[in-house]
Order: C-alpha cells, then sequence, then structure tokens
C-alpha cells in the first residue's frame, strides 16, 4: 500500500482503527476550539489566558490545515473536494484566522463568526448525523412543499389580525409588516406577548391560527421522523463517505 492509499484510508475509512483515531481527535479538536473561542469572548480575561487561547486556536488551525492539504492531496480530481460540501466548510473553518493574522481584528469581526463552521465539520465524522443528513434528503420535496405552505400561512394570518387589531391598536399592528411577528409568534405556538388581539374578531380568528399552529409544529416532525426510520432502513449510503467530501 503506497503513501497515497495509507493517507486516504487514514483521513477518509472511518471504520479503520487508525481512522476512529483520526475522527475522535479530529472531533476533540473541534470541541476544543468552539469552547475556545466561547471562553474568549468573557470581558475581563488576564493576558495569560488570553493567550492560551490564541495557542489553542493556533494549534487548532495548523492541524484542521494539514487535515485539509491531505484530503486534497488524496482527492481526484482535487477540484471536486475543493468545491465539495465539506471542502468548503474545512477551508472555511481555517480561512478566518489567516485572514485576521497581522490585521485590525476590529474591521474584521464578522471573520470570527465563521469559526461557528467548524461545527459542521464534526457532520464528517458522526454517523447519526450523517444518518439525519440523509434523511432530510430523503424528505426534501416534503419539506420544501411544508415550508412553501408555512410561508404562505404567515403572510394570511398577518393579514387577518392586521384587518382585525388594526384600528383597535394601530401601534402594535401598524402594517402587515407588524403583524408579521404576531404571526411567527402565534403560528409557532411562542406568543411572546407583546402583541395580541384585544377584540372579538381578532381573539376569534387567533383561536383558529393557534389550531392551525399546533399542526404546523408537528407536521415537519412526522415527516423528517419517517424519512429518519427509511435513512435507517436503508443503511448508510456511498455517497456520504466518498473521498471527495461530498454528502
Amino acid at each position: 500500500m503506497g503513501l497515497k492509499q495509507h493517507i486516504n484510508e487514514l483521513v477518509n475509512n472511518v471504520d479503520s482503527k487508525r481512522g476512529k483515531v483520526f475522527a475522535l481527535g479530529t472531533q476533540g479538536l473541534i470541541i476544543l476550539s468552539l469552547i475556545a473561542f466561547s471562553v474568549s469572548t468573557l470581558p475581563g480575561l488576564s493576558p495569560a489566558t488570553e493567550n492560551i487561547l490564541w495557542l489553542i486556536e493556533f494549534v487548532t488551525v495548523v492541524l484542521f490545515t494539514a487535515e485539509y492539504l491531505l484530503r486534497l492531496f488524496v482527492s481526484d480530481p482535487k477540484h471536486r473536494f475543493i468545491f465539495s460540501f465539506f471542502g468548503l466548510i474545512d477551508l472555511l473553518a481555517i480561512l478566518p484566522f489567516y485572514i485576521s493574522t497581522g490585521m485590525d481584528l476590529r474591521s474584521l469581526r464578522l471573520f470570527r463568526l465563521f469559526r461557528l463552521i467548524r461545527i459542521l465539520k464534526i457532520v464528517r465524522y458522526n454517523k447519526a448525523i450523517r444518518t439525519f443528513n440523509k434523511a432530510l434528503i430523503i424528505a426534501k420535496e416534503e419539506l420544501i412543499l411544508f415550508s412553501m405552505i408555512a410561508v404562505i400561512l404567515l403572510y394570511v394570518s398577518a393579514v387577518g389580525i392586521y384587518h382585525f387589531e388594526h384600528h383597535a391598536q394601530p401601534e402594535a399592528f401598524k402594517s402587515i409588516f407588524h403583524s408579521l411577528w404576531w404571526s411567527v409568534a402565534t403560528l409557532t405556538t411562542v406568543g411572546y406577548g407583546d402583541a395580541y388581539p384585544i377584540t372579538a374578531g381578532g381573539r376569534i380568528f387567533t383561536f383558529f391560527i393557534l389550531m392551525i399552529g399546533l399542526g404546523l409544529v408537528a407536521v415537519p416532525t412526522g415527516i423528517v421522523s419517517s424519512a429518519l426510520t427509511n435513512a435507517v432502513k436503508d443503511g448508510p449510503s456511498n455517497s456520504e463517505e466518498n473521498n471527495n467530501g461530498e454528502l
């Protein structure tokens, strides 16, 4: 077995002993980097703590960079890995560090948010998450249809509550756009209470919207549950674990 085959087995074959160790080590680095990122937002950190956090960030980025280069080395064709889902995730996980190094971070605060993308790297190594991803693919058309219906219901409920409550509460329901917040809170059954109907018509309308909202929450749960059952029965897909890092 040549060098390329050894590296390929290390980074892509999570069923082998070396591959499992590599996967667990990478997952540990991802969690460590996210914890360090969260700790870095605490106020009043000492210079020593900040140095430790920077060192953790530096080491994890170096290791993530090495992982990216190894995956690029064993990929064929290489452009397929570069532009694949996981290839882009791996690149975005390390890019903010290199962009911000030696520059004024005050103008590059947005790039720090890209560190959160590292959590998506766990998807590659976690079988349960890969199964869930497969379930989403299976239920893609149903979820898209449901999302379209949900958007329509949000708009219709906003129009309805605006019609009933605008004259009674002109400040809370200034327009249909302002009423959309009430629609979201009501259809998701959250009900924050900052906007609520006071007219008889508005309350009756809200009752029906709440009944619809209960079903709105339950429908995607059933769709995903059914898809998960099918995904588990079908077993792992070869396309999820190919050498080019694609889903």
